[in-house]
């Protein structure tokens, strides 16, 4: 039988064990996009880094992304930042939940 003092602590780092396996800081490379487009850009004439730009103009449901391989990631952060490196390969640091990523820091890649 547990006593009242162990079963709190086992809820306690449970939960907390549980909300790290959520959101986890990650690093990821990739080119910076709009998850709208995507990989693909759909503006005839236009950049990457113009199309993503135009795409977040008229900011519909989506946001900023990075596109690392074959799969987008959703990115949340200062949209001027995010908007210097349209169109660019850079890396992203932030806490990953699921297919989001909060940017905490974002610099040019090779």
């Amino acid at each position: 039988m547990l006593k009242p003092g162990k079963g709190v602590l086992t809820m306690v780092l449970y939960v907390i064990v549980t909300a790290s396996a959520f959101a986890a800081s990650r690093t990821l490379t990739g080119i910076v996009t709009d998850t709208m487009c995507g990989k693909k850009h759909m503006i005839a004439g236009k950049s990457d880094a113009d199309c993503t730009r135009e795409c977040m103009k008229s900011k519909g449901s989506w946001t900023y992304g990075l596109a690392v391989g074959e799969k987008v990631y959703s990115l949340s952060g200062d949209s001027k930042q995010l908007a210097s490196f349209a169109g660019k390969r850079a890396k992203v640091t932030g806490e990953q939940t699921g297919n989001n990523v909060a940017v905490q820091s974002i610099t040019s890649a090779p």
